[in-house]
């Protein structure tokens, strides 16, 4: 604040405190009120009408004595009050700020340093308004963010370069092999809801039926009724096309399960001599 915001907030403290009112009333008294109290609050802002922040409401809420402050019946109201009030609201403000990329050179690292942490003071000061980007994932944008990943890893559009997925095929052979059925034109099985399991588009049939999920494994397969929602939903044109398109797809999807490891049986009682 400059000397004319400290004039106008000292003469609006003295509508509140006639000791302050008295104060102001010599010439030499007031010129030395108001020069200490802009060097003390030469950081402060006087209004931030964006972020609600007002210097005049925070010497209201001084003599409104407050959560039982009763400093307001002893003494007038004083610079560190008012300092005391922006305090928190200021680390408000670099709590919503996310520091956006400098427009200098990264490769010159003294400038990249200056700009990011002027343009954090900037925002400590008032200068500027918090940039913030993590308003995108709040409450409210929940839905707005929920749009817009959306289509992200949807679609016959590949969010992963072949080279990669070339790579990765022999550590996820699931995945390869539900790529490989769709890239020869096959319906995918795993785009629609299994009813029989409940599982969700684009997430493997589970075993077992216990609640809450818990003790059920993914199987490699996919169930016939999950099968038999997709012909559905592909509204073929007679039932022979379809029994024969859900024995092709039952054929590719429903593997079936690995035979289990013979084990020895234990014998308890020794040997017989």
């Amino acid at each position: 604040m400059i000397d004319e915001h400290i004039a106008a907030l000292l003469a609006y403290a003295g509508r509140l405190d006639s000791r302050v009112r008295r104060a102001l009333a010599d010439p030499q008294q007031s010129a030395r009120t108001i020069a200490d109290w802009t060097a003390a609050l030469a950081e402060v802002p006087a209004t931030l009408p964006d972020t609600g922040w007002d210097a005049s409401q925070a010497v209201r809420r001084y003599y409104e004595q407050r959560a039982g402050d009763r400093s307001a019946q002893f003494r007038a109201v004083e610079p560190h009050d008012v300092l005391a009030a922006w305090a928190p609201h200021r680390g408000e403000l670099m709590n919503r700020h996310t520091d956006p990329v400098p427009a200098a050179d990264p490769d010159d690292p003294q400038a990249w340093r200056e700009e990011l942490l002027g343009t954090r003071a900037a925002v400590a000061h008032g200068h500027t308004p918090p940039a913030q980007y993590r308003a995108e994932i709040n409450s409210t944008g929940q839905k707005r963010l929920a749009a817009l990943m959306s289509g992200v890893g949807n679609g016959p559009r590949r969010y992963m370069p072949e080279h990669v997925a070339r790579d990765l095929a022999p550590y996820r052979p699931a995945r390869a092999h539900r790529e490989a059925i769709v890239a020869e034109g096959i319906p995918d099985p795993l785009g629609v809801r299994c009813p029989h399991c409940h599982a969700q588009p684009d997430q493997p049939c589970q075993s077992g039926y216990r609640r809450n999920g818990k003790g059920r494994r993914a199987l490699s397969g996919v169930h016939p009724s999950r099968i038999e929602s997709l012909i559905a939903q592909l509204d073929p044109t007679d039932d022979e096309q379809a029994e024969a398109e859900q024995v092709r797809l039952a054929r590719l999807m429903c593997q079936p399960p690995a035979p289990r490891e013979s084990r020895a049986r234990h014998t308890s009682g020794g040997h017989r001599r």
